[in-house]
């Protein structure tokens, strides 16, 4: 797996599908720093095939009305938020999609990731993980196992 990781400010420089436009903002911060966030957030493993905690990802919640692309709110063991994570379909991708204006409800981001994955239950097809770690990079460990 080849890992590409962006200070914000560079990933900012990317552009966003309108498939996000309507995506939960930053001012859930505070009700999605702690797990479970409210309403209508559900935990990922209830609505599709998954663990409740997902090594180098955390215990995942999503509303399922933004099903497949999300946000995700991502976890750590003890319940603390670390990412919000976006899962975009290959076959929505298109050539100067924006990726500039990815909503942050768990609030400020430190850096970004992208990540190729082949297809899980729940998005099965191809598709890129868009990762905005709210944490420092030597914080990712906390959801590493």
């Amino acid at each position: 797996m080849r890992r590409l990781v962006l200070p914000f400010a560079a990933a900012a420089a990317l552009a966003l599908s309108p498939l996000m436009a309507d995506a939960h903002d930053g001012a859930h911060a505070a009700t999605a720093a702690k797990a479970p966030p409210a309403a209508p957030y559900k935990a990922v493993s209830a609505l599709v095939k998954l663990p409740d905690f997902i090594p180098g990802m955390g215990q995942l919640f999503v509303d399922p009305a933004t099903l497949p692309a999300g946000p995700f709110l991502a976890y750590d063991r003890k319940g603390k938020l670390v990412s919000t994570i976006y899962m975009l379909p290959l076959s929505e991708m298109k050539p100067g999609m924006d990726l500039d204006n990815l909503a942050s409800p768990g609030g400020a981001v430190d850096h970004v990731d992208v990540v190729y994955n082949a297809g899980h239950p729940g998005v099965e097809e191809p598709h890129i993980h868009v990762v905005l770690w709210h944490v420092p990079v030597d914080e990712e460990a906390r959801v590493a196992k």
